[in-house]
C-alpha cells in the first residue's frame, strides 16, 4: 500500500516512509471505524479509493475537510459494507 500512496502523491524519495505509513494506519482505522468492519485495502474498490484519497488529505493537510468533500461515497462505502455484513449473517444462519 505505501507504494501505491506514493505513487498516488506522486512522492519518489524515502525519507517520509514512516510518516506516510502512519498515514496509512490512520486511514484504515478511520475507515474501519466509520464501517464498523474490517475492510480490505489491498482489492480494489470504493474503500482502497477513500483510503487513498483519505491519506491525500492528511498529507496536504487538509483532513479537515475529507469527510464533507467524499460524504457520498462515504455513506455508498457504508451501505455495501452492510449489505455484505448482512448477506454473510445470512449465510451463516442458513
Amino acid at each position: 500500500m505505501l507504494e501505491e500512496l506514493k505513487n498516488y502523491l506522486k512522492v519518489t524519495w524515502v525519507n517520509e516512509d514512516e510518516y506516510l505509513i502512519s498515514i496509512i494506519d490512520r486511514g484504515k482505522e478511520y475507515l474501519n471505524g466509520l464501517t464498523g468492519t474490517d475492510i480490505n485495502f489491498e482489492q480494489e474498490g470504493l474503500g482502497k479509493s477513500l483510503l487513498l484519497d483519505y491519506c491525500r488529505y492528511y498529507y496536504n493537510n487538509a483532513v479537515e475537510y475529507f469527510e464533507e468533500n467524499f460524504q457520498r461515497q462515504i455513506v455508498r462505502f457504508q451501505y455495501q459494507e452492510a449489505i455484505k455484513v448482512s448477506k454473510e449473517v445470512v449465510e451463516d444462519e442458513g
